[in-house]
């Protein structure tokens, strides 16, 4: 049997519609725009702009937020095409499917697993964090050893735990209550980080800004980094120390964490009432929406308070703090926690998709894909990932997780990025609501971009991504490989619903 095999657009639709694991369609653009700011305001603006300004970046960082956005923002161009054409559950691992094969395929799907599990699990133990910080000022604190995991001063974090299950079962209840859910919480975000740009415009000092680009900073002297703690491509090109132009990618690759989410938009198209006319409106206009507000953000942020103050968890309630605004700054802690709440839905969210496709393919126990016969959504692997992103966030510290989800999105996005230029040539047959322009341009341009992104990872996040990666591989050949349905040549109506 072929591992490179190709699931046709034709039998991904058919899968699709099968009764036992057909998706109630009921997502509108409007819904789609919810999802993708939900999932992109996060803790990328929350969290990493300060410390991206801090240690990077300076002023620059709303430079480095353009450097990424364009990387994004060829990315979605290709994102959008593809699920204006297959409009099926799974995101980049039915995209790969569709255009480069099983093997590829499963190599995305296993990545986004990877991306979407600790992420979720991240941004739950910093809600925890939030959470934890707003107890406490009305003086309703939680022991230390339920707020903590082992490693970081605690027994466990139970918030996190809860956080996670509770969204689990919004998740299972319905995809229409989820987006209602995060339509109601995006907005309430939205008002606090546009309260932040406006009320924050009256303090900016201009002298915050010089230097706009901080002059490029060498290591101190005698200040020797491991070479696995040091990005990739200061072996390539010889770059060491911080700030300058080198920083201003450097720092585009941290805050590239503030982008993601919108592929996870992808995930929702078999749920979607027009996938083809309303898929690009979600994907292009949640990256433009908040694309614009990032580089506000760090303008302001870095206008109120200068840069070498900002290395902190809470950059936005740092600069209130300066000018002597502690309510401001409260209120945007309350937005931090439903901005956090948000990305921790959709990212849960996004994997159940993604396992879902998966295991309707037979790569993963078909067991996983059964939908549930009143809400119609797939529970049982929907379950499963908020149970595994509970344990995680709760025993868990937070270390190097954020960059071990970039890297996964990142080459989520360059196969992609890929997969574009092959089904131009081997199915231009096929009707595009949406076409990505300037082909082939536009696409290697987009794969190349997210590549750079990828070698200003630092060498541990490449190792830890290879093994991850190698595990995937013995998944792949032990059954993966075996109980493939295209392998089989079976058809939606052959599999089982049980499994």
């Amino acid at each position: 049997m072929s591992i490179m095999r190709v699931k046709s657009v034709e039998q991904s639709i058919r899968d699709a519609e099968a009764p036992e694991f057909r998706l109630r369609r009921v997502l509108r653009a409007v819904d789609l725009l919810g999802i993708g700011i939900g999932a992109i305001i996060g803790t990328g603006i929350f969290v990493l702009t300060g410390v991206a300004a801090a240690t990077d970046a300076g002023p620059g960082i709303a430079i480095s937020f353009v450097i990424s956005g364009i990387a994004c923002g060829l990315a979605a161009l290709c994102y959008a095409e593809f699920a204006s054409v297959v409009p099926v559950a799974g995101s980049a691992y039915t995209f790969s499917y569709a255009s480069m094969g099983e093997f590829l395929a499963w190599i995305i799907g296993w990545d986004l697993m990877l991306e979407f599990i600790l992420g979720a699990s991240t941004v739950s133990v910093g809600w925890s964090r939030y959470f934890v910080a707003a107890l406490d000022t009305i003086g309703l604190g939680l022991p230390a050893a339920l707020t903590a995991a082992p490693g970081a001063g605690g027994v466990v974090n139970l918030p996190a735990a809860i956080i996670a299950l509770i969204l689990t079962v919004v998740l299972v209840v319905g995809i229409r209550l989820s987006a209602a859910v995060t339509n109601v919480v995006v907005a309430i975000k939205l008002v606090v980080v546009l309260f932040f740009i406006i009320f924050g415009a009256f303090f900016i000092k201009a002298s915050n800004w010089t230097p706009f680009i901080p002059p490029h900073q060498p290591p101190e002297p005698g200040a020797v980094a491991a070479p696995l703690d040091e990005p990739l491509v200061n072996a390539f090109f010889g770059q060491t120390g911080s700030f300058g132009l080198s920083g201003l990618v450097a720092g585009a690759a941290l805050v590239f964490f503030a982008y993601i989410g919108f592929d996870i938009v992808a995930s929702g198209a078999e749920e979607t009432r027009k996938p083809q006319r309303d898929m690009p409106i979600g994907i292009l206009g949640s990256l433009a929406v908040c694309s614009i507000l990032y580089v506000l953000v760090s303008l302001v942020m870095t206008g109120v308070v200068k840069y070498d103050q900002l290395d902190t968890a809470a950059p936005m309630a740092t600069a209130f703090q300066a000018i002597g605004a502690p309510w401001a700054a409260g209120l945007v802690s309350l937005g931090a926690i439903a901005g956090l709440t948000t990305v921790i839905l959709i990212l849960m969210l996004g994997q159940a998709r993604v396992g879902f496709a998966m295991s309707r393919d037979g790569l993963l126990p078909v067991w996983f894909a059964k939908v549930h016969p009143k809400f119609r959504t797939p529970y049982r692997i929907t379950v499963i990932t908020g149970i595994v992103v509970a344990a995680i966030a709760s025993l868990t510290p937070i270390n190097v997780l954020a960059e071990m989800t970039n890297i996964g999105t990142l080459f989520a996005f360059v196969l992609v990025s890929i997969g574009v230029l092959v089904l131009r040539r081997t199915r231009p047959d096929l009707p595009r609501a949406f076409r990505v322009p300037w082909v082939p341009v536009i696409p290697i341009l987009a794969a190349a971009a997210c590549l750079y992104l990828m070698l200003n990872l630092v060498g541990w996040t490449w190792i830890r991504f290879g093994i991850w990666m190698l595990i995937g591989l013995v998944v792949y050949f032990v059954f993966s490989r075996r109980h493939s349905r295209v392998g089989k040549g079976e058809s939606s109506e052959k599999a089982t619903g049980e499994g």
